[in-house]
């Protein structure tokens, strides 16, 4: 059994995202309304070398916060460019860092309690550094490495917060021993 959608409407949009409140019928007959907020996928990128990650951190205005994270974005111009294109860019983008090697990881979806949008995760290695080139509303950027146990401790600590990078990391620890 699942959820019926009677009708959807628009009601917001930006370049970022689209709101739709769509009318439903449950599986038990009664009725409701579901918000569903319409996002592109984005990449998310695990840099890892010598034992440990490339973090970012930035302030997140919805959570009034700086905290640390991987690397992720999304290309709103071109919501059809390929992932890996997205995470190299991206990883360009944020760090500065260029990936000899990328692996993807697989797919996770970020919210799907109130969102379509998913995450397609790759893990950066072989990494060699060249400038970065911050878009305006990543400004306050900042990069920092730690190791594999640090960041551990920084999850502990609450420093890191992101549910997109606390998943990315349980799928790469499914895929690979690390070592640092």
């Amino acid at each position: 059994m699942t959820i019926e959608k009677l009708s959807s409407r628009e009601v917001y949009r930006n370049r970022w995202m689209t709101v739709r409140e769509d009318s439903i019928r449950r599986p038990d007959g009664s009725s409701g309304i579901y918000g569903v907020v319409c996002k592109p996928d984005f990449s998310l990128i695990i840099p890892y070398e010598d034992g440990a990650f490339h973090l970012v951190e930035q302030y997140r205005y919805p959570v009034q916060g700086r905290y640390l994270e991987f690397p992720q974005g999304s290309w709103e111009t071109r919501a059809d460019a390929p992932p890996e294109s997205v995470a190299a860019g991206e990883l360009q983008e944020e760090t500065g860092l260029v990936a000899g090697r990328m692996t993807y990881l697989g797919h996770l979806f970020s919210a799907y309690g109130y969102s379509n949008q998913g995450m397609h995760v790759f893990l950066a290695e072989e990494l060699s550094m060249g400038p970065q080139q911050l878009s305006p509303e990543e400004g306050d950027l900042v990069c920092t490495r730690v190791t594999v146990e640090r960041f551990e401790a920084l999850v502990r600590e609450g420093r890191i917060k992101d549910a997109s990078t606390l998943s990315a990391y349980a799928l790469l620890r499914m895929h690979r021993r690390l070592e640092g």
